[in-house]
């Protein structure tokens, strides 16, 4: 059976297909259709076609349709857990926790379309403005083009879907192509709402299909979450667009003298360096631990991460080529001093939970997103020190601190140039409400619902003359 694509919420079949295969086993898991360039033109003119009148739709139309949705995934949350499990490879508690995610998301996206009202504005803090006042509304760009990637293939698509419908900017989605299922399926719940025509698509395109969407004039707004290079370089092909991009980074925790709970501490850095395969954005990679507690911090940490399940807590990465990569940075490390803790091979797509110690600062487990289960162990003497070598990086998402002082927390908040800081956590904590990004190479603008709204769209301005105030 051939999954349908979503052509202006139209599902469309036949022509060309595309095998889904699992990434745990190689299996077959579906075969989805291909949209031609004739359907990704409909898909696109449909989406400009209707962007006036979904700008101008009721809030109550949007609310309830992303109310549905978020019902929708509820009700069928084990069939979407087993679709990001088959497609994905994530063990079934992660893919669980994405499908609720995803519910979450798409309920604050229905409770900020409620909310979204603009502002007014005194003018008369001065003589001249006196009887004036500014009625303040943001209004979207136009349509959106999202491209979502696989290592969250129905929370990172919500993440784009969502904001776009709540502000009413009609919204062209590509899905990764190692994952398309989830969206797909979303598009189900989606063609049940009285949401017009035009104002979503899910079109599975092959990556080097894309650059012509990015180009295309009638999508004004490109939010783009995926890897460095490609979405820099989606940036510079296209200045003069509004363009979101949500790239990764090397996260890094700080582990200080101060805090006492080390067992929690280590368990919570091998979990969430570790889950589903390393594939996250925010996963723990980079791990400094305060000098005077590091030698009882690494013991707990290598017996909490071989103490991991790789079926119940890690699972594979995504295809052959990955694993090899992740593998071959971890020998690099090893042969430039870097000490193997623990872990370091693999089989097939299953890479070895691996940590490392004293791994040199340029080697790529370091400097780069390694987006595998390998966590990287150095000691530090001070906080200032500990800080600098968080800040030494291209990359900037979200870091965390282990401490239980004030004084702490608040430098580190000052100082880490990063988007995001979890304390007394990891920094792969994120609620789907809070705005989400980062700085330096890991990306501009922000998710999360309110401030993906924001970037959809620009602020325009009235201002009422002769008024009593």
């Amino acid at each position: 059976m051939t999954t349908p694509a979503w052509v202006a919420g139209k599902a469309v079949a036949g022509g060309e297909t595309r095998q889904v295969t699992s990434p745990a086993d190689g299996s077959h898991v579906g075969t989805v259709a291909v949209p031609d360039a004739t359907d990704v033109e409909r898909a696109v003119a449909a989406a400009a076609a209707v962007a006036k009148e979904f700008r101008s739709s009721p809030a109550h139309l949007r609310a309830a349709a992303l109310d549905h949705v978020s019902a929708g995934i509820l009700r069928r949350a084990e069939e979407f857990a087993d679709v990001i499990v088959r497609e994905n490879g994530k063990p079934l508690k992660w893919a669980m926790g994405e499908t609720m995610r995803a519910v979450s998301t798409f309920r604050w996206a229905a409770e900020e379309t409620r909310r979204f009202s603009g502002d007014l504005q005194r003018l008369d803090t001065d003589p001249a403005a006196t009887g004036r006042l500014a009625v303040t509304r943001r209004v979207p760009y136009g349509p959106v083009l999202g491209i979502a990637p696989f290592n969250f293939p129905l929370n990172l698509v919500a993440h784009k879907v969502a904001p776009a419908i709540a502000v009413g900017a009609p919204i062209v989605l590509k899905p990764a192509p190692a994952t398309p299922l989830s969206a797909l399926l979303l598009g189900e719940l989606l063609a049940e709402t009285a949401l017009p025509e035009g104002a979503w698509s899910v079109l599975p395109l092959d990556n080097d299909t894309t650059a012509k969407l990015v180009r295309d004039p009638r999508l004004p707004v490109v939010s783009f979450t995926g890897s460095v290079p490609v979405g820099w370089g989606i940036r510079d092909a296209v200045p003069r667009k509004q363009v979101v991009l949500e790239l990764g980074g090397n996260a890094a925790v700080v582990v200080t003298a101060d805090y006492a709970d080390l067992d929690w501490a280590a368990s919570r850095v091998a979990i969430f360096g570790m889950y589903q395969g390393g594939q996250s954005c925010v996963g723990v990679q980079r791990v400094y631990v305060a000098r005077a507690v590091l030698d009882v911090f690494r013991d707990k940490l290598v017996k909490a991460v071989d103490g991991l399940s790789f079926a119940d807590d890690i699972g594979p990465v995504i295809d052959e080529s990955a694993a090899v990569r992740v593998v071959e940075w971890v020998q690099e490390a090893v042969e430039a001093g870097a000490t193997l803790l623990t872990g370091g091979g693999r089989d097939g797509t299953a890479v070895q939970a691996t940590v490392l110690e004293g791994a040199p600062a340029g080697s790529k487990v370091v400097a780069e997103e390694v987006f595998g289960p390998v966590l990287v162990l150095e000691a530090f003497d001070d906080l200032d020190e500990a800080l600098a070598k968080v800040n030494d990086s291209r990359f900037g998402l979200q870091a965390g601190v282990f401490t239980t002082d004030v004084q702490v927390a608040f430098k580190a908040f000052s100082t880490l140039e990063v988007g995001g800081l979890v304390v007394g956590d990891v920094p792969s904590y994120r609620a789907d409400q809070m705005p989400y990004g980062g700085v330096k190479d890991s990306g501009r603008g922000r998710e999360g619902l309110r401030s993906a709204m924001n970037d959809f769209t620009e602020e325009r301005v009235m201002v009422l003359t002769g008024l009593e105030l």
